[in-house]
């Protein structure tokens, strides 16, 4: 059986369409959003209500507290069973997001280079990341494979240790090896096309609303219950900016004009990755049940 992949840049329909393909398609959905995965971040992260979720199945939402580190390796090693559960209950597996990492880890198998694994190596940088955090183990990573670094996720310290092991290894960049991507089921990918300048006041609506439904409030909750301000969580688009804003003062027209220049500047980086995604249908915008219409028809064809 075929996985959809409903993938793209964010604010463009993209749980909604999810939602009207598993209804005809007798399919339950992953979510692939780096952020659903934590529980009290509802309105930042514009996570489906129950409602909305139509009595579809959803995965991979409020699985991880939001004082908690989650990785692509995390995301992987629960998500992973979940699909392949799906699949054996003979159901379409619709996995819908716009963290390319994440929706990758499932699509794909990966190899990375033909080292072969270094257990002292491995704690060794396992111990910096303790000690010094991603960002320190990201930059020695920056150092020696800046290529690989730019394609690496600070947060999927997985593979940057594996990386950096590859390196120390080999002396060769992991970037100069070869690496294999394994698909691990056919699928089939969709995306909206829609217009920049339409996309960008999609984006504004969405940060308006969001700001409207108490944007503000849901961040004060999360500090005031003990989620410091540097937690991973606290990085997502939306909320570092609510965070700045209430630490400095700033009004919230200013906060939320830097939330709106981010999330695009965010959104342009999604359609940059995505447009690599194997197998990608681009959609016209359009009515959410007439696109539904079109990606059956491509994925019964």
């Amino acid at each position: 059986m075929k996985l959809i992949v409903i993938c793209g840049a964010t604010a463009t329909g993209k749980s909604d369409l999810a939602v009207e393909c598993a209804k005809r398609l007798n399919g339950e959905i992953i979510s692939c959003d780096a952020f659903l995965v934590y529980r009290g971040l509802n309105i930042g992260t514009a996570k489906p209500t129950k409602e909305e979720m139509q009595g579809i199945p959803h995965y991979m939402i409020d699985v991880a507290e939001p004082d908690e580190k989650f990785s692509v390796s995390d995301f992987e090693s629960l998500a992973l069973p979940v699909l392949k559960d799906i699949l054996s209950r003979n159901k379409t597996p619709v996995l819908c997001g716009g963290t390319g990492f994440y929706m990758n880890a499932l699509l794909y198998a990966q190899s990375f280079g033909n080292a072969s694994a270094c257990d002292s190596l491995r704690k060794k940088y396992e111990e910096i990341l303790r000690d010094k955090g991603r960002e320190y183990l990201h930059g020695l990573l920056k150092e020696v494979d800046p290529e690989s670094a730019e394609i690496l996720h600070k947060n999927d310290t997985v593979r940057v240790i594996r990386a950096l092991e590859i390196y120390e290894l080999t002396g060769r960049k992991k970037s100069e090896q070869r690496d294999e991507r394994i698909p691990r089921y056919p699928f089939v990918s969709f995306a909206f096309d829609y217009p920049r300048e339409e996309l960008y006041a999609r984006i504004e609506r969405r940060v308006d609303r969001m700001i409207g439904a108490g944007l503000v409030e849901e961040v004060k909750m999360l500090l005031e219950s003990g989620v410091p301000e540097n937690a991973q969580c606290m990085q997502g688009i939306g909320y570092k900016e609510v965070v700045d804003s209430l630490k400095n003062g700033e009004l919230q027209s200013t906060m939320s004009d830097v939330i709106k220049k981010n999330t695009r500047n965010y959104a342009k980086r999604q359609l940059t990755f995505f447009k690599k995604t194997e197998n990608l249908h681009w959609l016209k915008p359009t009515d959410i049940q007439e696109a539904a219409e079109e990606i059956v028809k491509i994925y019964e064809s």
